[in-house]
């Protein structure tokens, strides 16, 4: 009886709601952590930007300069993140 319910679910969807629906359920909130990576990479890069400015401007080098490298390597880190997730979408296809 629950084959019989289940099958008729699955013959009222459309092949690609069917489709993107098995694609979420093996792999949950990918698209949820694609915008975070790429909102967190952005905001790293405004922020390396405003350190690179003031490294030019010689204000408080000391300061600067760590900040700066943390945020290269925000931006370095999303962006690997991002590439990872996105391969692996690649694959599960």
């Amino acid at each position: 009886m629950a084959n019989n319910t289940s099958n008729k679910r699955k013959q009222q969807l459309s092949p690609e709601k069917y489709a993107r629906l098995k694609a979420e359920i093996k792999a949950p909130y990918r698209g949820l952590r694609k915008f975070v990576y790429f909102a967190f990479g952005a905001s790293g890069f405004i922020g390396a930007l405003v350190f690179v400015a003031q490294l030019a401007a010689g204000n408080e080098v000391g300061f600067a300069l760590p900040n700066f490298a943390l945020q290269v390597g925000v931006v370095a880190l999303m962006v690997w993140l991002f590439r990872l997730e996105s391969r692996a979408e690649n694959k599960s296809k």
